[in-house]
């Protein structure tokens, strides 16, 4: 089984989010259509830019956790280093 971490963006250099799910193509379609009430959802961000695979949950936890006290441009740096435009890359996942 895939763990996952992400990072979904309310536009280009726009409002980030960083989160870690066993089912990525699922929790980013919550993300986009608001299923759950919160942070994604109050501040419309739901862009997929930037996932990596893990292999268990206690790593992309842990990897989740230390990106989370990253500065803003530690997290645009990996983004574009991954996805310089920025795309949604939910399309990707289906």
């Amino acid at each position: 089984m895939a763990f996952y971490v992400y990072i979904v963006a309310s536009q280009r250099n726009g409002t980030l989010y960083i989160g870690s799910t066993d089912d990525l193509a699922k929790r980013i379609w919550e993300h986009q259509e608001k299923l759950r009430a919160g942070f994604t959802a109050r501040y419309g961000v739901g862009r997929l830019v930037w996932y990596e695979v893990h292999d268990s949950r206690d790593s992309a936890f842990q990897r989740e956790r230390r990106m989370k006290s990253w500065n803003r441009a530690w997290k645009i740096e990996i983004i574009e280093r991954f996805n310089p435009g920025w795309r949604d890359l939910y399309a990707d996942l289906a």
